[in-house]
């Protein structure tokens, strides 16, 4: 189901290739100026959560699989209902949205490619993530929780990733305007993460950086 692991550049107007060494033994091709696409990466996607929609969305199933039934491997979430995108990201800024109105508990963000699959994005201190929960919002990072009181629960919300600038911020599609941002400490890949316990999330990639933002 998942695709092989690949690194997005943002790079120069003229297509350039790189060979380089993706993550797990992948091999991977860095090219041009395109924004990040990603499926979600079924390998990591702990035993009670589904993927759907060619691999762009989640769905949490309350009862889940017997982790006995899910094939094992060392990059599936054995703890915490968490997914993890395909592509990670060295460098530039990123877009992509998440539609969460079928969802009342989750988080959206990035992770470290190799963080530990024992723990949670958001309590992991090698993720940056924003939560909702109980109808409010939040950002964690490093265990620290910043309130977020300006945004309700719309239908999609959008993650920007400045990877040099080392920021993550959630942005109101609607609006066109960061609503929160968070910094962050980048030392290495980064993937989109997600981890929810309710409902579905669905990802839009490959969408070009808002140029307000």
């Amino acid at each position: 189901m998942a695709s092989p692991m690949r690194v997005m550049i943002l790079g120069s107007r003229a297509v350039r290739c790189l060979r380089v060494t993706g993550l797990q033994g992948h091999q991977a091709v860095i090219s041009s100026r395109r924004e990040i696409s990603f499926k979600l990466d079924e390998k990591t996607a702990h035993s009670s959560l589904d993927l759907f929609k060619k691999d762009t969305g989640v769905i949490y199933r309350i009862l889940g699989l017997e982790p006995s039934k899910v094939p094992q491997n060392l990059e599936r979430f054995r703890e915490w209902a968490v997914v993890l995108g395909d592509t990670p990201i060295v460098s530039g800024r990123h877009y992509w949205e998440v539609t969460v109105k079928k969802s009342n508990e989750f988080r959206v963000g990035v992770a470290d490619a190799d963080m530990s699959r024992d723990e949670c994005i958001g309590v992991s201190n090698r993720s940056w993530v924003f939560a909702y929960s109980h109808k409010k919002w939040c950002g964690m990072v490093v265990k620290k929780i910043i309130p977020i009181t300006n945004i309700g629960h719309p239908s999609k919300v959008g993650l920007l990733v400045d990877y040099d600038g080392a920021k993550l911020s959630l942005v109101d599609p609607e609006k066109g305007s960061l609503v929160h941002t968070l910094n962050a400490d980048f030392r290495g890949p980064v993937v989109p993460a997600f981890a929810l316990w309710d409902g579905e999330l669905v990802t839009h990639s490959g969408l070009d950086v808002p140029g307000n933002l």
